[in-house]
């Protein structure tokens, strides 16, 4: 995922911003982390380089 999408992603429950917390980065490509939302906390995993934005419960039903 590049750095600069955070411009344009947000939570997709409230549409509120995203913190980026990068554990694993390759120059503007964070590889591993997660994104975490400013306003109800919940959390979206970076797993090689891709953002999963889904919802919790849709996230639970995937694995």
């Amino acid at each position: 995922m590049k750095q600069s999408l955070m411009d344009i992603i947000c939570c997709p429950l409230d549409k509120q911003e995203l913190e980026l917390d990068a554990t694993e980065t390759d120059g503007e490509e964070v590889l591993a982390g997660t994104l975490t939302c400013t306003e109800c906390g919940e959390t979206y995993p970076i797993e090689d380089g891709i953002p999963n934005l889904l919802p919790p419960d849709m996230r639970d039903a995937e694995a």
